[in-house]
């Protein structure tokens, strides 16, 4: 029989639904990477997250895969090209958790303009600043959508009732403006955005996209969101732009250290970008968590299932 092999924990769903199918589902979240090498040609599919990176050698060793699952939007830690070579489908689900991040961005979007980050932190310890937390609406800003994919599409479907003017620029897009969004070039986003944010797949162009070239584009001074992936925006520049006030504000849910500097480190070790980040009033963090909820938890799962069945029927 057919088996598949879940490298990373997925909802139960997953499981059951594959298992409903015919398939014989195994799990194994402890070996090393070599390890899983030495047996997975015996395998049909694989399920992952983002445990490690399934490369060259990798697929090289997979004689008998059809499919990747990636429980998740990016592919950006799979081999496509070599993985097409061999004839192995790769499937992933940014449909699953399109409404979780769009609803934690415009969540974001929200804190910065009213500092609700800041003053719950002052209120909670006995301030009660009133002018000092004066904040701005969105109601008459340009919102500029760099990416206009799963993630940016919903983003801008939120942002319907601010009455706000939302743009948005996606190299691969095109005939996609309608009564919310209007359709533009990265010349316009440069001359009219107030507020950028993106919502781009992590590959070699877009890699540090957000940097200080690109920063001293921008006719205004900008207020970034970056829901999308860590190495899209240069640490290092965004914080010289934030002290030159280029960038106003902004909010990262994504960081370019993510997993490497910040996962159980003291702040003893970080970068000295990332702790002026993590010190700056007008910057807010969170952990990788835009896509994260309960409901996404289960959608992510669901659509895999829905996709490979469907394919291998």
């Amino acid at each position: 029989m057919k088996k598949i092999l879940f490298l990373d924990s997925t909802h139960p769903i997953l499981s059951l639904r594959f298992e409903e199918a015919g398939y014989v589902v195994e799990h194994d979240y402890t070996s090393t990477k070599e390890e899983v090498m030495n047996k997975i040609m015996n395998y049909f599919g694989v399920i992952i997250r983002s445990r490690f990176i399934i490369d060259k050698p990798f697929i090289e060793a997979s004689s008998q895969l059809k499919f990747i699952g990636r429980v998740g939007a990016g592919l950006e830690n799979i081999d496509l090209e070599y993985a097409s070579f061999k004839n192995i489908q790769c499937i992933n689900s940014p449909e699953g958790n399109r409404d979780a991040v769009a609803e934690h961005t415009l969540g974001m979007l929200l804190c910065l303009a009213n500092n609700i980050v800041k003053a719950n932190n002052e209120v909670k310890n006995g301030l009660w600043l009133r002018e000092a937390n004066r904040g701005f609406e969105i109601k008459g800003k340009t919102i500029a959508i760099i990416g206009f994919g799963n993630m940016g599409s919903a983003f801008a479907q939120r942002l319907i009732g601010f009455e706000a003017k939302v743009i948005a620029y996606d190299k691969y897009k095109s005939n996609f403006s309608s009564a919310i969004v209007e359709e533009c070039t990265m010349e316009k986003v440069f001359n009219e955005a107030d507020i950028v944010s993106f919502h781009v797949p992590y590959n070699s162009e877009t890699h540090f996209l957000f940097e200080k070239k690109y920063i001293n584009q921008f006719r205004k001074s900008i207020y970034l969101l970056n829901t999308s992936r860590g190495k899209v925006v240069k640490t290092d520049d965004l914080v010289e732009a934030l002290k030159q006030k280029k960038v106003l504000g902004a909010a990262l849910d994504v960081l370019e250290y993510e997993s490497v500097a910040l996962n159980n480190k003291d702040k003893e070790q970080w970068s000295e970008s990332m702790n002026f980040l993590a010190m700056a009033q007008n910057v807010i963090l969170t952990p990788h968590i835009a896509g994260w909820t309960v409901e996404s938890n289960i959608k992510l799962s669901t659509i895999i299932a829905d996709k490979v069945t469907e394919i291998f029927k």
